[in-house]
């Protein structure tokens, strides 16, 4: 039902740049709002008093099958211009739609800077729960979508879920010291990932955009960098080195 990740929308007001600082982020050319690296696109929703990461969409090969097969799963659907988008109440509280797709479009052009130095793909999405075994039941069995990891780590203070979606993951977080309820999920950050990170840092750096140093990463053999201006609100992180799924 649910092949890939489509893309990211991110609700930030055009006024104060948040086309021209998500273009200097990934490397590349905005065109209306929308930008595109190797496995997932950004689309840009102009809105005055909002930055924060407010939707995924998901792709689909033919949005009636899925809307037939979610209405069985007792997902409630309604069909929006080109969207099918997913109750609210059923994703308990983060805005989920799907688009009818057959094909990835291709990456925006490379804006002044190299592929190594650029942002070439989404590694992860990280949404936030109070209950992990209710995101279990909603992204695993009625999204369908794969479940690769489920571990606890008490030194990080977090139970974590990887579902994989085409060539990146779901990331599903819960704090452990917070214990279990019924509240919302919360759509929360991203983890983008780039050729050459030392090249992406220096690329950033330069450009204004604040960055923190490359440091080691959970992954074995993996560096990241945390960036702390131009992403309108998300929590981002930059990732480069093996470890990748």
């Amino acid at each position: 039902m649910i092949d890939a990740l489509d893309h990211l929308t991110v609700r930030a007001s055009f006024r104060d740049g948040a086309v021209g600082a998500y273009e200097t982020l990934l490397g590349r050319r905005a065109e209306g709002g929308r930008l595109r690296v190797g496995n997932v696109g950004v689309t840009i929703e102009d809105h005055a008093s909002t930055a924060q990461l407010s939707a995924l969409v998901f792709a689909t090969a033919s949005l009636d099958a899925a809307a037939r097969r979610l209405g069985r799963r007792a997902i409630a659907t309604e069909r929006v211009g080109d969207l099918l988008r997913l109750s609210a109440e059923a994703t308990h509280g983060v805005p989920i739609a799907l688009v009818e797709r057959t094909a990835a479009p291709e990456p925006s052009p490379l804006l002044r800077s190299s592929e190594a130095a650029s942002i070439t793909t989404l590694d992860h999405v990280v949404i936030r729960t109070p209950d992990p075994e209710r995101a279990v039941a909603l992204y695993g069995g009625r999204l369908g979508l794969d479940l690769r990891l489920d571990r606890s780590n008490p030194q990080w203070g977090s139970r974590l879920l990887f579902f994989r979606c085409g060539d990146l993951v779901v990331e599903i977080a819960h704090e452990l010291k917070k214990g279990v309820s019924d509240g919302p999920d919360q759509l929360w950050g991203v983890s983008w990932r780039t050729p050459d990170i030392a090249r992406c840092n220096e690329r950033l750096s330069k450009a204004g955009v604040e960055v923190t140093e490359p440091r080691d990463g959970r992954r074995p053999g993996s560096q990241v960098f945390t960036v702390k201006s131009h992403t309108a609100n998300v929590p981002t992180i930059v990732i480069g080195g093996v470890g990748r799924w």
